[in-house]
């Protein structure tokens, strides 16, 4: 008996299995994910500290830096025409805080995850940022391994914080929660005024910085000192500086008309 067989046997090629839809645990679609470039975009005003990331991050194939931002909005606008898939940020930026860039990506392009780097080991300021949408939160002095650490956490869907800001979230927890004001009682826009109050701003600059009118400055810095009951700009960056809206390294001194007290700013 004569076997017959097919006409036009179709040829096993790289296309054809390419073609195939695979979702088993040790298909191929696994090994195009492993293999994938984790795309990067670095925002921070110091370009020290970004010659310094890139050139930590540059040694891991798998990981590539598409762009880098000098301040929050230059950040968004390379966010908006690059669409990393990471955006490393510092919180404090001019323009633009990395808070403000997170929250706007959360609302225009949540696809683009955010990992924070911050010197601020607070605990409330960590929550703050998470708050915002934050999907990590890496202090600046962690060793190059925990940056990629925290990349590729990242980038897999899973959020990252140091282990010595877990460690003073956890030490706070078990203390208990802390008597008094908290930032969370305030709107975002008081955030942005006791900030901008804390780092020396006067109500004119305040007001050019938020693009809000002078007298919408004025009404949101009453609100705040009645809502915490702190009557004073000394009180008022004391109380920044302890919930870390602001960093503790840059110092300057007011005036005799401020009292001679010392506030922080960049």
């Amino acid at each position: 008996m004569k076997l017959e067989t097919p006409a036009n046997p179709a040829p096993t090629t790289a296309n054809s299995i390419k073609l195939r839809p695979h979702n088993g645990a040790h298909g191929g679609r696994l090994r195009a994910h492993a293999s994938q470039r984790i795309r990067l975009l670095l925002a921070d005003d110091h370009p020290v500290v970004r010659r310094g990331l890139v050139s930590c991050l540059e040694r891991h194939a798998h990981l590539e830096v598409v762009g880098e931002a000098g301040d929050g909005q230059e950040a968004l606008c390379k966010a908006r025409e690059l669409l990393p898939d990471i955006l490393l940020t510092d919180v404090d930026m001019p323009h633009l805080t990395g808070l403000a860039v997170t929250e706007a990506l959360r609302k225009e392009l949540p696809q683009i995850k955010v990992l924070m780097l911050s010197s601020n080991i607070n605990a409330e300021f960590m929550l703050r940022c998470a708050h915002s949408g934050a999907n990590g939160y890496i202090i600046k002095q962690a060793s190059p391994n925990e940056y990629v650490q925290a990349i590729e956490m990242v980038h897999a869907g899973q959020p990252f914080f140091s282990p010595d800001v877990a460690r003073v979230a956890l030490n706070q927890m078990v203390r208990g929660k802390e008597q008094g004001p908290s930032p969370s009682d305030l709107s975002n826009r008081e955030r942005e005024v006791l900030t901008c109050v804390a780092e020396g701003l006067c109500n004119k600059e305040i007001a050019c910085r938020l693009n809000i009118g002078t007298r919408t400055v004025e009404t949101h810095r009453e609100r705040l000192m009645r809502k915490l009951d702190i009557h004073s700009i000394a009180g008022l960056t004391r109380f920044a500086v302890a919930k870390g809206l602001i960093n503790d390294e840059h110092t300057c001194s007011w005036d005799q008309s401020y009292g001679n007290s010392s506030i922080l700013r960049r």
